[in-house]
């Protein structure tokens, strides 16, 4: 079952790239072909996201499916700023598991009382890609909510050995993990070095939904 579940993620994986590729040579398509009409203004447009479905100043949640949700939360770097920091939220029959927590305690407040109060869900789980402070960093509040943090063997050692310490043991698990959301499942799958030498990805099959945290990058982004 297990082979079964990574070989499908593989595929997904596969098929996830090969559309972003796609989609970035189209893009890059049309904008040489805008360039070679001469036309030399540039119009600058604001949009509204139709898919925000909460925001403030410390955080962003967007509606991506009935099932899926992506938080944004950010955090102050020397190196490059102020940065949108993403993770993912899964919604099944009234229970919530939560991938990376916002980057502190006042935005992990706002994304728990979103799920309680307007998703009238219930929060069974964190599960953190790798041991940043941008997964990590709202651990103590989901402990005072009673939420149990699942992370990977290799990740808990790294978090203790960056000095970080939390008033409840995190649950562990080697490269795999199945975790029921409400009547469906959520995986959490170690692939190999990344980002970190621990980034894992979040699977949700139902909807064939990957979440892959800092690992996976947009097309020329530099490394960070």
């Amino acid at each position: 079952m297990a082979n079964t579940i990574i070989m499908n993620l593989i595929f997904t994986v596969a098929v996830t790239l090969g559309f972003v590729f796609s989609s970035a040579d189209e893009s890059s398509s049309r904008h040489h072909q805008h360039n070679q009409g001469g036309n030399a203004e540039l119009t600058l447009k604001t949009t509204i996201d139709p898919s925000i479905v909460y925001q403030s100043e410390n955080l962003i949640i967007k509606k991506l499916s009935d099932h899926i949700y992506v938080h944004i939360s950010y955090l102050n770097t020397d190196d490059f700023g102020k940065v949108g920091c993403n993770g993912m939220l899964v919604i099944d029959d009234n229970e919530a598991v939560v991938f990376d927590s916002p980057t502190d305690n006042k935005s992990t407040v706002e994304l728990i009382q979103f799920v309680t109060e307007k998703l009238n869900s219930k929060i069974t789980a964190l599960i953190p890609t790798h041991f940043h402070q941008d997964c990590i960093g709202g651990i103590a509040e989901f402990e005072k909510h009673n939420v149990p943090t699942y992370a990977s063997k290799q990740t808990i050692v790294l978090i203790k050995e960056s000095g970080q310490q939390f008033s409840q043991p995190i649950k562990s698990f080697d490269s795999y993990l199945t975790l029921n959301v409400g009547d469906r499942k959520v995986y959490a799958v170690y692939f190999g070095e990344g980002h970190t030498k621990e980034n894992i990805v979040g699977y949700f099959p139902s909807e064939s939904v990957i979440f892959g945290g800092c690992l996976v990058k947009e097309i020329g982004a530099n490394k960070g």
